[in-house]
Protein backbone atom coordinates (compact mmCIF):
# COMPACT_ATOMS: atom_id res chain seq x y z
CA UNK A 1 0.00 0.00 0.00
CA UNK A 2 1.62 3.15 -0.99
CA UNK A 3 0.62 5.47 1.23
CA UNK A 4 2.41 8.88 0.04
CA UNK A 5 0.03 8.44 -2.78
CA UNK A 6 -2.79 7.76 -1.28
CA UNK A 7 -2.73 10.50 0.93
CA UNK A 8 -2.16 12.56 -2.26
CA UNK A 9 -5.46 11.42 -3.68
CA UNK A 10 -7.44 11.71 -0.29
CA UNK A 11 -6.36 15.66 -0.45
CA UNK A 12 -8.06 16.00 -3.70
CA UNK A 13 -11.10 14.17 -2.89
CA UNK A 14 -13.91 15.75 -1.04
CA UNK A 15 -16.01 12.91 0.33
CA UNK A 16 -18.95 13.46 2.80
CA UNK A 17 -17.71 12.51 6.54
CA UNK A 18 -19.51 8.80 6.67
CA UNK A 19 -19.12 5.66 8.62
CA UNK A 20 -19.79 2.50 9.28
CA UNK A 21 -19.37 0.05 12.29
CA UNK A 22 -17.75 -3.36 12.18
CA UNK A 23 -19.07 -5.17 16.69
CA UNK A 24 -17.19 -7.84 17.01
CA UNK A 25 -18.82 -10.49 19.19
CA UNK A 26 -17.30 -13.62 18.22
CA UNK A 27 -14.84 -14.56 21.13
CA UNK A 28 -14.70 -17.67 23.52
CA UNK A 29 -15.69 -15.58 26.41
CA UNK A 30 -13.31 -18.34 28.35
CA UNK A 31 -12.27 -15.53 31.35
CA UNK A 32 -15.73 -15.13 32.05
CA UNK A 33 -17.10 -18.57 32.33
CA UNK A 34 -20.60 -17.94 29.79
CA UNK A 35 -21.13 -16.57 26.82
CA UNK A 36 -20.95 -12.32 27.84
CA UNK A 37 -22.64 -11.34 24.62
CA UNK A 38 -25.91 -12.89 25.73
CA UNK A 39 -25.85 -12.29 29.16
CA UNK A 40 -28.36 -9.69 30.43
CA UNK A 41 -26.77 -6.08 31.20
CA UNK A 42 -29.72 -3.71 33.08
CA UNK A 43 -31.99 -5.31 30.73
CA UNK A 44 -30.43 -5.64 27.73
CA UNK A 45 -28.03 -7.82 26.38
CA UNK A 46 -24.21 -7.32 26.33
CA UNK A 47 -24.13 -7.01 22.65
CA UNK A 48 -27.61 -5.43 22.03
CA UNK A 49 -26.23 -2.45 24.12
CA UNK A 50 -22.78 -2.22 21.51
CA UNK A 51 -24.64 -2.11 18.74
CA UNK A 52 -27.29 0.24 20.01
CA UNK A 53 -24.25 2.93 20.88
CA UNK A 54 -23.62 2.53 17.11
CA UNK A 55 -27.59 2.83 16.38
CA UNK A 56 -28.10 5.95 17.97
CA UNK A 57 -24.96 8.00 16.14
CA UNK A 58 -26.13 10.01 13.50
CA UNK A 59 -22.26 9.74 11.85
CA UNK A 60 -23.02 5.65 11.85
CA UNK A 61 -24.82 4.88 8.68
CA UNK A 62 -24.47 1.16 9.08
CA UNK A 63 -23.77 -1.73 11.05
CA UNK A 64 -21.67 -5.26 10.65
CA UNK A 65 -21.99 -7.96 13.57
CA UNK A 66 -19.78 -10.36 13.75
CA UNK A 67 -20.70 -13.20 16.19
CA UNK A 68 -19.30 -17.34 15.97
CA UNK A 69 -20.73 -19.47 13.87
CA UNK A 70 -23.42 -21.56 16.28
CA UNK A 71 -24.81 -18.35 17.44
CA UNK A 72 -25.71 -16.54 14.03
CA UNK A 73 -29.05 -17.30 14.23
CA UNK A 74 -29.34 -16.48 17.99
CA UNK A 75 -27.78 -12.64 16.96
CA UNK A 76 -29.84 -12.33 14.43
CA UNK A 77 -33.11 -12.69 16.06
CA UNK A 78 -31.41 -10.56 18.93
CA UNK A 79 -30.75 -7.51 15.86
CA UNK A 80 -34.17 -8.44 14.62
CA UNK A 81 -36.00 -7.79 18.90
CA UNK A 82 -34.44 -5.16 19.33
CA UNK A 83 -35.14 -3.08 15.99
CA UNK A 84 -31.24 -2.31 15.33
CA UNK A 85 -32.34 -1.45 11.78
CA UNK A 86 -28.99 0.04 11.17
CA UNK A 87 -27.46 -3.47 11.29
CA UNK A 88 -27.18 -5.00 7.26
CA UNK A 89 -25.46 -8.32 8.04
CA UNK A 90 -24.72 -10.62 10.81
CA UNK A 91 -21.84 -12.79 9.82
CA UNK A 92 -19.47 -15.99 11.71
CA UNK A 93 -15.71 -14.67 12.55
CA UNK A 94 -12.44 -16.40 11.75
CA UNK A 95 -10.30 -17.91 14.28
CA UNK A 96 -8.85 -15.07 15.50
CA UNK A 97 -9.72 -11.47 16.14
CA UNK A 98 -8.31 -9.95 13.00
CA UNK A 99 -9.89 -12.76 10.80
CA UNK A 100 -13.12 -11.53 12.64
CA UNK A 101 -12.30 -8.05 11.88
CA UNK A 102 -11.88 -9.11 8.24
CA UNK A 103 -15.08 -10.79 8.03
CA UNK A 104 -16.80 -7.80 9.23
CA UNK A 105 -15.20 -5.12 7.06
CA UNK A 106 -15.89 -7.35 4.07
CA UNK A 107 -19.31 -7.63 4.95
CA UNK A 108 -19.92 -4.06 4.92
CA UNK A 109 -22.65 -3.41 2.06
CA UNK A 110 -21.94 0.45 1.80
CA UNK A 111 -18.93 2.22 0.37
CA UNK A 112 -18.84 4.29 3.70
CA UNK A 113 -15.44 6.52 4.12
CA UNK A 114 -14.17 5.12 7.30
CA UNK A 115 -15.17 2.26 9.68
CA UNK A 116 -15.43 1.99 13.27
CA UNK A 117 -14.26 -1.50 14.83
CA UNK A 118 -15.57 -1.93 18.46
CA UNK A 119 -15.56 -4.84 20.97
CA UNK A 120 -19.38 -5.85 21.65
CA UNK A 121 -17.74 -6.61 25.33
CA UNK A 122 -17.65 -2.61 25.63
CA UNK A 123 -20.91 -2.14 25.74
CA UNK A 124 -20.88 1.17 27.85
CA UNK A 125 -19.15 3.49 24.91
CA UNK A 126 -20.77 6.89 24.93
CA UNK A 127 -21.83 8.79 22.06
CA UNK A 128 -19.02 11.11 22.75
CA UNK A 129 -16.16 9.04 22.37
CA UNK A 130 -17.86 7.49 19.49
CA UNK A 131 -18.25 11.09 17.96
CA UNK A 132 -14.86 12.05 18.76
CA UNK A 133 -12.67 8.72 16.86
CA UNK A 134 -15.09 9.63 14.41
CA UNK A 135 -13.98 13.12 13.35
CA UNK A 136 -10.91 12.95 14.76
CA UNK A 137 -10.27 9.80 11.74
CA UNK A 138 -12.11 12.22 9.15
CA UNK A 139 -9.28 14.37 9.42
CA UNK A 140 -6.30 12.04 10.18
CA UNK A 141 -7.17 8.37 8.71
CA UNK A 142 -7.16 6.42 11.81
CA UNK A 143 -8.04 7.43 15.87
CA UNK A 144 -8.35 5.45 18.36
CA UNK A 145 -9.72 6.12 22.31
CA UNK A 146 -7.15 6.21 24.96
CA UNK A 147 -7.03 6.52 28.83
CA UNK A 148 -3.78 6.94 31.12
CA UNK A 149 -2.59 4.34 33.31
CA UNK A 150 -3.21 5.35 36.63
CA UNK A 151 -1.46 2.45 38.30
CA UNK A 152 2.75 1.93 37.84
CA UNK A 153 3.40 -0.26 35.07
CA UNK A 154 6.33 -2.88 35.48
CA UNK A 155 8.07 -4.83 32.63
CA UNK A 156 9.26 -8.65 33.41
CA UNK A 157 12.04 -10.21 32.18
CA UNK A 158 11.53 -14.01 30.60
CA UNK A 159 11.84 -15.41 34.08
CA UNK A 160 8.89 -13.55 35.54
CA UNK A 161 11.60 -11.67 37.51
CA UNK A 162 10.73 -7.73 37.46
CA UNK A 163 13.01 -5.98 34.64
CA UNK A 164 12.03 -2.13 34.58
CA UNK A 165 10.01 0.49 34.63
CA UNK A 166 7.52 2.18 32.23
CA UNK A 167 6.79 5.96 32.87
CA UNK A 168 3.12 6.07 32.68
CA UNK A 169 2.80 9.51 31.47
CA UNK A 170 3.60 7.62 28.35
CA UNK A 171 1.86 4.84 28.67
CA UNK A 172 -1.84 4.61 27.25
CA UNK A 173 -4.55 1.56 28.09
CA UNK A 174 -6.22 1.30 24.61
CA UNK A 175 -9.98 1.39 24.16
CA UNK A 176 -12.13 0.78 21.37
CA UNK A 177 -13.90 2.10 18.51
CA UNK A 178 -11.13 2.16 16.34
CA UNK A 179 -12.00 4.10 13.20
CA UNK A 180 -9.39 3.94 10.24
CA UNK A 181 -9.82 5.03 6.64
CA UNK A 182 -11.83 2.13 5.17
CA UNK A 183 -9.44 1.29 2.39
CA UNK A 184 -6.56 1.32 4.56
CA UNK A 185 -8.01 -0.68 7.61
CA UNK A 186 -9.24 -3.46 4.72
CA UNK A 187 -5.94 -3.48 3.30
CA UNK A 188 -4.01 -4.42 6.57
CA UNK A 189 -6.38 -6.84 7.60
CA UNK A 190 -6.38 -8.49 5.00
CA UNK A 191 -2.36 -8.32 4.58
CA UNK A 192 -2.53 -9.61 7.77
CA UNK A 193 -4.66 -12.49 7.43
CA UNK A 194 -3.00 -13.54 4.67
CA UNK A 195 1.00 -13.44 5.97
CA UNK A 196 -0.94 -15.62 9.20
CA UNK A 197 -0.55 -12.31 11.50
CA UNK A 198 -3.11 -11.81 14.18
CA UNK A 199 -3.25 -8.71 16.74
CA UNK A 200 -4.91 -7.65 19.64
CA UNK A 201 -6.31 -4.46 18.53
CA UNK A 202 -6.85 -3.16 14.70
CA UNK A 203 -4.83 -0.24 15.42
CA UNK A 204 -1.80 -2.67 15.51
CA UNK A 205 -2.69 -4.18 11.59
CA UNK A 206 -3.04 -0.52 10.44
CA UNK A 207 0.21 0.80 11.96
CA UNK A 208 2.14 -2.22 10.96
CA UNK A 209 1.43 -0.91 6.99
CA UNK A 210 3.04 2.32 7.72
CA UNK A 211 -0.13 4.45 9.26
CA UNK A 212 0.13 6.81 11.70
CA UNK A 213 -2.67 6.25 14.88
CA UNK A 214 -3.90 9.17 16.66
CA UNK A 215 -5.29 9.19 19.91
CA UNK A 216 -8.25 10.52 21.30
CA UNK A 217 -9.40 10.79 24.80
CA UNK A 218 -11.20 7.73 25.99
CA UNK A 219 -13.46 6.74 29.04
CA UNK A 220 -12.71 5.31 32.48
CA UNK A 221 -15.95 3.81 32.15
CA UNK A 222 -15.99 2.46 28.92
CA UNK A 223 -14.66 -1.11 30.06
CA UNK A 224 -14.14 -4.33 28.84
CA UNK A 225 -16.44 -6.79 30.33
CA UNK A 226 -14.02 -9.73 31.10
CA UNK A 227 -14.86 -11.19 33.95
CA UNK A 228 -17.91 -11.94 36.42
CA UNK A 229 -17.00 -8.88 38.19
CA UNK A 230 -16.71 -6.71 35.27
CA UNK A 231 -20.45 -7.26 35.03
CA UNK A 232 -21.19 -5.94 38.36
CA UNK A 233 -19.17 -2.50 37.83
CA UNK A 234 -21.07 -2.37 34.50
CA UNK A 235 -24.40 -2.75 36.13
CA UNK A 236 -23.25 -0.39 39.04
CA UNK A 237 -22.35 1.92 36.15
CA UNK A 238 -25.25 2.23 34.52
CA UNK A 239 -27.68 2.59 37.34
CA UNK A 240 -25.18 5.65 38.13
CA UNK A 241 -26.05 6.98 34.49
CA UNK A 242 -29.55 6.59 35.04
CA UNK A 243 -29.91 8.05 38.45
CA UNK A 244 -27.72 11.89 36.70
CA UNK A 245 -30.91 11.57 34.53
CA UNK A 246 -33.40 11.87 36.94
Amino acid sequence: MDLIELYKRLKKEEKPLTCAAVVLGAGSSQRMGFDKMTVMLEGQPVLVRSVNAFQLSPLVEEIVVVTRADRLEEIADLVSQYNLSKVSAVVSGGNTRTESALAGVMALKKDSRLVAVHDGARPLVTQDVIEACIRRAGIQYAAIPVTKSTDTLRALDEKGALAGVYDRERVVRVQTPQVFLNEILKGALTDAVQRGLTFTDDAAAVERMGMTIQAVDGDEENIKLTTPEDIILAESILRRREERLT
